[in-house]
């Protein structure tokens, strides 16, 4: 580091934690967490105009002189003292580091990138938006992490231990959703954004790149970073210009504002060809087996 970022009050102050959200309580744990992810290389200055807009207080990440634009689907189960839910969301990220931080991320490029080898960890997600069909995480995930959450919901195939055949590719429609007057969410029949992979027969690698960080700015202009454990390694797909056609990104000119997110993505992926796909999916924690039958007495029911 620099005797000039040792001096600098931005890299010296001591800040206070973010307060946490009544009546939300952290860390979040999950139960269970399955996800795909799918990684762009685009030109750099669109995402440097977002973040500008969004981020300010961010630096879009350069890889071989390209921004990396993430697009990430999750599923999760949580359990709660009085119950439980599921939910599903997907993020539009660009991969960024605080400015004031310039200096302390390493040189990588996307392939060490996408390994983990960047262990400072300050190489985290930059959301722009968040679409969930969650209330409450969608309030949770606003006012805990500043995320750009709002409604929307999914239909979706993944594989599953829970089919007679597993597997292996994933299909994400995104559709738009508004709030409804008992505070639930109303699906719209409008498709906003498509994601397909299919990962049959190409070589897959374990990846330790958790925890992820995740970035958001407040209504106040002050940037948060949120660090996501996942307790145990993705699997990463790297795709070279032979495989790209195995993952597919399509989205619909949907009007007004909940055809943004299409639109960023247009702005910011155009044509460029998918560079790489992980995932993480929970494991089984228990099988509930096929019945067998028990021979019979013979005695008569009285």
């Amino acid at each position: 580091m620099t005797d000039s970022a040792m001096t600098d009050p931005a890299m010296t102050e001591r800040l206070p934690l973010p307060p946490v959200a009544e009546p939300y309580h952290l860390p979040f744990h999950y139960g269970a967490l399955h996800q795909l992810g799918v990684d762009y290389l685009v030109d750099p200055e669109p995402a440097r105009a977002l973040l500008a807009d969004r981020h300010p207080e961010l630096v879009a990440a350069e890889f071989d002189g390209s921004a990396c634009v993430s697009v990430n689907y999750q599923l999760y189960f949580a359990q709660y003292p009085n119950g439980a839910g599921v939910t599903q969301e997907i993020e539009i990220n660009l991969i960024a580091h605080p400015a004031v931080c310039a200096a302390l991320v390493p040189a990588v490029d996307y392939r060490a990138y996408a390994r983990g080898h960047d262990q400072t960890r300050m190489l985290g997600i930059a959301r722009l938006h968040v679409l969930c069909d969650n209330p409450l995480a969608i309030d949770a995930g606003s006012k805990l992490y500043a995320e750009p959450k709002y409604p929307g919901w999914f239909e979706v195939t993944m594989p599953s231990p829970n089919s007679p055949v597993v597997g292996t590719g994933w299909s994400i429609s995104c559709r738009a959703a508004e709030y409804a007057p008992d505070g639930g969410l109303a699906r719209r029949e409008v498709e906003l954004f498509a994601l397909e992979a299919e990962l049959a027969a190409l070589v897959d690698e374990p990846v330790n790149n958790a925890p992820v960080t995740g970035y958001g700015t407040d209504p106040k202009g002050r940037l948060l970073a949120g660090p996501m454990n996942v307790y145990q390694p993705y699997r990463y797909w790297e795709l070279d210009a032979g495989q790209a056609d195995r993952v597919r990104l399509t989205v619909t000119d949907a009007p007004g504002e909940a055809g943004r997110p299409g639109r960023d993505l247009v702005t910011l992926v155009g044509d460029a060809p998918a560079v790489g796909v992980w995932s993480h999916q929970s494991p089984p924690v228990a099988a509930h087996n096929r019945p067998y039958y028990l021979p019979s007495s013979g005695g008569q029911r009285r």
